[in-house]
């Protein structure tokens, strides 16, 4: 049973999802006016091939599930376990759908507040898929290296991830074209799980994943990239069949 992320439903299809790559601000975002979305929805996206601080989507899908893979289940926000604030650093702040637990085909309508410091952009799956070595060696195929070899896990990823049925509104606004615009692949990438993992909950038992880093795993998914919203009170509303999310955010005057 592969997980799905970001709208988080690991292979739920999922969701909404790091040894944590210090998202530090190497350079100020470097896309093009045409590269974001102005229309009359009042807010800015950037597209699949901006560069933004200096990576590619394909960088900040890596980052998003290195920073989801880092936090103890304990303390994780995409588990309802922690604020949205928990592992974030740097100039994009990382949100996402929810997790479901030991297996389970899921169906979530979540409601969370989150409060955003001023000038974040907001970077966040609405649905995505992932895979990894580890879990193939350790829960989905044991043993047999051919599963665990990118080009398989990208090949499974673009079978299994669909753009039907996913919104995404902002303050009430909704954001178009997303099949077309907003598809990534990420690249391939080393990740750190502690003990209290993810994989740990959202497989069923029995399974084994030690504490570690563990390389390669990739994503596939669709993935919006936020200009900073003006101080205030904001709305964002995304989803897919399986999954309903709703962040009332607080972006600090």
């Amino acid at each position: 049973m592969k997980r799905h992320i970001s709208t988080s439903c690991w292979v739920c299809f999922m969701l909404v999802g790091v040894m944590i790559l210090a998202v530090a601000a190497i350079s100020l975002p470097t896309a093009l006016a045409n590269d974001r979305d102005r229309d009359e929805i009042g807010f800015q996206l950037y597209d699949r091939d901006a560069v933004v601080f200096g990576r590619t989507f394909a960088d900040w899908d890596a980052a998003w599930n290195q920073w989801s893979y880092s936090i103890p289940v304990a303390q994780h926000p995409l588990f309802d376990h922690g604020d949205c604030s928990v592992g974030q650093s740097g100039p994009v702040w990382f949100l996402g759908g929810k997790f479901c637990a030991n297996g389970a085909t899921c169906s979530f309508t979540v409601v969370r507040s989150c409060s955003v410091p001023s000038g974040k952009t907001i970077f966040f799956p609405i649905a995505d898929g992932e895979d990894s070595a580890l879990e193939e060696n350790v829960f989905e195929h044991p043993g047999d290296v051919s599963y665990q070899q990118i080009g398989y896990m990208r090949s499974y990823l673009s079978s299994n991830v669909s753009a039907t049925g996913l919104f995404c509104q902002i303050d009430g606004k909704p954001v178009k074209n997303i099949s077309k615009r907003l598809g990534v692949q990420s690249t391939a990438f080393e990740f750190t799980i502690p003990d209290d993992n993810l994989l740990k909950a959202v497989y069923p038992p029995p399974n084994n994943f030690e504490a570690g880093s563990y390389f390669p795993a990739v994503d596939e998914g669709y993935y919006i990239m936020l200009a900073p919203l003006s101080p205030g009170n904001h709305t964002l509303h995304f989803g897919a069949p399986w999954l309903d999310i709703t962040y009332n955010l607080v972006v600090a005057r």
